[in-house]
């Protein structure tokens, strides 16, 4: 249950951050991009602890690549089948089907380095309460 709580909570923190970074840089955000933000937070959660020896630029590389294909999956379903254009790089160089492009994985990859960072913080932070916990308390923690 505190795994389901967990991935709840991190949905909902990514999900408003994502959603408050669109807001400055376009003035508006989608709910499905809210959703694709609280989602893709908590692939890097997970992949912040598969990658926990790591540099922080190999965990933005691999971060900055989940969150392209991410985009591309959603983007094919929310702009090209649904057409409720969200967004459109068409014009952008280095476009694949107006859905992805190479300055935004770049711009992903930067966004990466401090949530990345946020991750393993509230990963740290959450290993170091399972330890505070008296010994019989730390299975059902888990």
């Amino acid at each position: 249950m505190k795994k389901i709580r967990r991935q709840f909570g991190l949905l909902a923190l990514g999900g408003a951050g994502y959603g408050a970074i669109e807001l400055l840089w376009r003035g508006f955000t989608h709910w499905t991009m809210v959703l694709t933000g609280g989602f893709c937070f908590s692939i890097l959660y997970n992949l912040c602890g598969a990658m926990e020896r790591c540099r922080r630029w190999q965990k933005c590389l691999a971060g900055s690549a989940i969150i392209t294909v991410v985009e591309f999956g959603v983007g094919c379903l929310v702009n090209l089948r649904l057409k409720w254009n969200v967004w459109d790089y068409t014009n952008v160089p280095g476009n694949l089907l107006g859905q992805i492009c190479l300055p935004f994985s770049f711009v992903w990859f930067l966004l990466c380095a401090p949530a990345t960072a946020l991750c393993d913080k509230l990963r740290r932070r959450e290993a170091h309460s399972v330890r505070a916990l008296p010994e019989g308390s730390k299975a059902r923690a888990a």
